[in-house]
């Protein structure tokens, strides 16, 4: 593949994805798929819990893939700055965000990276904050590395969700937290959080010395209407106190190749981490992750654009699904990511009953609310990642109840 120029983001046109087509996951050693009985105790329900998506990846990755795998020899990649290009231009144009290549480090996965800013800018017995319901990663991530975990609970209405900051600065006051995990866009309830929520969070961590790593790996999936904005694009000041990882691979559905990205501005704070990285050898690509990497950005929008527009009509149709045939069951259309958060409360208080339903009588794989907090009870996430067959399926699996209305 020739290399991306340094003029501006490349795209490619091609003809629309049919992302009807309905693309075999079993037995591919597939986790989503193949991974059911395992979680769930059986294999026979329909898959919409891990954050995967069932579409194809772009033709062009595919074929950046193939034409690295022909050229047969498969030793240490370098790595090269050139690399990081595509990348650095997509920010620009899609998020109007500017990202020195300096900046840039390397790492396997998103929760790699800020597993490691915890053993970085903490210490054992020290405070890790997190705004629940959130990724379960961010639990065990605190947890696993013996630091204390400190929630501050995002506040809900009809849907909703909002900061706590008066709840924030407080827990961090009283709970000597040195690093905040941040998730934005949300993973589960699907926040877009705006320049303003940012800056007070940002000025709060500042005025009390905490880091912010911030998780920014749904950025590029934006519904059609809303804006993303990184807290790498406020002002200078936060930047000496900011780490913040994106990658390709929820973005272009490439998560298996294992490649994303740390973008810290402060050379101290960066050094630091590199040699955190280099203590425990973490942060080298393989070969396949730096060209799919390289590609993805180069090559991806016109898919991308696609299959978000796709997303959008998926989530029109669960809306409209459920006020129409289950409108006890609480949704709001999401601001980013692909995941819908689904509010059972009022038919399934206890998450046990929600869970049982889900498996045993509608016979669907959903993420469990409880799993992202304790105020996750009686929540489910549903991933719309896939094709609109699979989704009215699994809406009309769970549409089984008398007396849903």
């Amino acid at each position: 593949m020739k290399r991306a120029t340094k003029t501006g983001l490349v795209t490619h046109k091609e003809e629309k994805m049919n992302l009807d087509i309905m693309v075999n996951r079993r037995d591919t050693d597939c986790a989503k798929w193949d991974g059911l009985k395992g979680v769930y105790g059986r294999d026979d329900i329909l898959p919409l819990w891990i954050a995967d998506m069932d579409f194809k990846s772009d033709s062009k990755i595919i074929e950046a893939m193939i034409e690295r795998a022909n050229h047969g020899v498969f030793g240490y990649p370098l790595g090269s700055k050139e690399i990081f290009q595509p990348f650095i231009e997509w920010n620009i144009k899609r998020n109007r965000l500017h990202i020195d290549d300096n900046w840039i480090l390397t790492c396997p996965g998103v929760v790699t990276a800020f597993c490691l800013g915890v053993l970085l800018y903490t210490k054992e017995g020290e405070g890790v904050i997190i705004q629940t319901p959130v990724y379960p990663p961010f639990h065990a991530g605190v947890k696993n590395n013996n630091r204390v975990l400190i929630i501050n609970e995002l506040i809900e209405k009809e849907g909703y969700y909002t900061i706590d900051y008066e709840d924030f600065e407080k827990k961090i006051i009283d709970n000597n937290v040195k690093l905040f995990i941040l998730c934005n866009p949300h993973n589960p309830v699907g926040r877009v959080w705006n320049k303003e929520e940012l800056g007070k969070m940002a000025d709060i961590c500042l005025k009390h010395d905490v880091v912010i790593f911030s998780d920014e790996i749904h950025s590029d999936l934006i519904i059609p209407g809303n804006e993303f904005t990184s807290i790498l694009s406020l002002d200078e000041k936060y930047k000496a106190i900011t780490a913040v990882a994106m990658a390709p691979s929820k973005t272009f559905n490439i998560a298996g190749l294992s490649a994303s990205l740390v973008m810290i501005p402060d050379e101290d704070m960066r050094e630091k981490y590199k040699k955190i990285s280099e203590r425990v050898s973490v942060g080298e690509l393989t070969i396949f992750g730096y060209t799919a990497l390289e590609a993805s950005y180069k090559y991806g929008e016109a898919w991308l654009d696609n299959v978000m527009a796709y997303i959008d009509k998926n989530f029109d149709y669960m809306d409209s699904f459920i006020k129409e045939n289950m409108p006890i069951v609480k949704f709001r259309k999401p601001e980013g990511t692909y995941l819908g958060w689904l509010d059972f409360r009022d038919v399934f208080p206890k998450q046990k009953d929600l869970d049982d339903f889900l498996v045993n009588k509608a016979n669907v794989a959903l993420n469990s609310g409880r799993s992202f907090g304790k105020n996750g009870e009686g929540f489910a996430r549903i991933n719309l990642g896939c094709p609109r067959k699979t989704l009215v399926e699994a809406l009309d699996r769970m549409n089984v109840l008398q007396g849903w209305g």
